[in-house]
């Protein structure tokens, strides 16, 4: 691509987003965009806006969002796929065969993949923060792993998609279950460190204030704990559990979150691997579940047919992942492109719903001007 279009192209983009920082979509935001083979890659990543709407410090590189739901598939998923490498856990395993049987017979028949494809049965959110801030911190996990046990299911496994956060709650705990170590130790030792990612992608809490170059881009106004959250996960749930959680708890800076979606593009393409999993089993968990009209792989998310996020381009092969608190990415192998979009939507508000509209408009935009549509 030559100079001048490089330029005009992310003029267009970056105009976009001053447009949407003036509507108060986000006070500020970090994106990048990456597209090519590795020996010809155009990497643009931009930081327009500022961290909160007092505008004192702009968004830069180094600046921490809060990933949210990104959590799930850069973290959970990755981890796991270290541990189908050590032969320590397969999709097709059942929960059952790792944690004590449940009373409920059908939840028996949950197995690992269902609970990846968001087909397990289990319900979408639970608030079990209100139980478990009441108890020590050291029995906050085993209580939490009964709760979860307990649940009720809403459908039988593997018969219709749910997105539940109580899914990846206990695949987190799985993590932890079989490689011994916290969820933050093993994902920063086994999937981060080799990638040189380990400083620019973490769990949170943050350092107050953050410290050095970091800056935290503030989340929202919460009202369990009265405050404006900074570098504090947002999700209850997960805060409840120290900020370490298989569903959420993961920060990161725009540097950081496009080179570990760059990696997983070169992985899946066979371009490169890493050193603690397979580029087979990663393509193994990007195909889609075997559920009716689910949209979902194997942790990771691919384009709805009408109205998806991630536009309306994107080719059928193309995965990707939400965060709530105004956090993305998506990857396009046929168009060897990738997209990240890291926002604090949430700030102070969560209600305030605009990145809905957005995202769409910026995908599209993105493919539509490097002349991919």
């Amino acid at each position: 691509m030559e100079k001048d279009r490089i330029y005009s192209f992310n003029s267009k983009i970056y105009d976009v987003f001053q447009g949407a920082i003036s509507k108060k979509v986000f006070p500020g935001a970090a994106y990048g965009i990456s597209v090519g083979r590795p020996e010809e890659r155009i990497t643009l990543c931009e930081t327009p806006g500022f961290c909160d709407y007092e505008g004192k410090k702009k968004v830069s590189p180094e600046t921490f969002y809060d990933l949210a739901s990104l959590s799930k598939p850069l973290a959970t998923v990755l981890s796991l796929l270290c541990l189908c490498k050590d032969g320590k856990v397969k999709a097709t395993d059942r929960l059952v065969d790792f944690f004590p049987a449940p009373a409920d017979p059908e939840k028996g028949k949950i197995t690992i993949g269902q609970l990846l494809s968001h087909a397990s049965g289990l319900p979408a959110h639970r608030e079990y923060y209100r139980i478990l801030l009441s108890l020590p911190r050291q029995e906050r996990k085993e209580r939490l792993l009964a709760l979860l046990m307990e649940e009720p299911l809403v459908c039988e496994p593997g018969t219709r998609s749910l997105y539940s956060d109580l899914g990846f709650m206990l695949l987190g705990l799985l993590v932890e279950k079989l490689s011994g170590e916290s969820l933050e130790n093993f994902y920063r030792k086994k999937v981060l460190t080799p990638l040189g990612l380990a400083m620019s992608i973490r769990f949170g809490p943050l350092p107050e204030g953050g410290g050095g170059e970091m800056s935290i881009a503030p989340g929202e106004y919460c009202q369990v704990r009265k405050k404006v959250l900074v570098g504090e996960v947002g999700d209850e749930n997960a805060f409840a559990l120290g900020g370490v959680a298989g569903h959420a708890g993961l920060f990161g800076t725009i540097t950081g979150v496009q080179a570990l979606v760059l990696h997983l593009l070169d992985q899946w393409q066979g371009r490169e691997e890493h050193p603690n999993y397979l580029g087979s089993d990663l393509r193994f968990f990007l195909r889609r579940a075997a559920v009716p009209e689910s949209t979902w792989a194997l942790g990771f998310d691919t384009p709805s047919a009408v109205s998806s996020s991630a536009g309306s381009h994107l080719s059928p092969f193309s995965i990707g992942h939400l965060g709530y608190s105004g956090t993305s990415f998506w990857i396009d192998p046929a168009r060897e492109l990738a997209m990240v979009l890291l926002s604090n939507r949430v700030h102070p508000r969560r209600d305030n719903e605009q990145i809905k509209q957005f995202r769409p408009l910026f995908h599209n935009l993105v493919v539509e001007s490097l002349g991919l549509a």
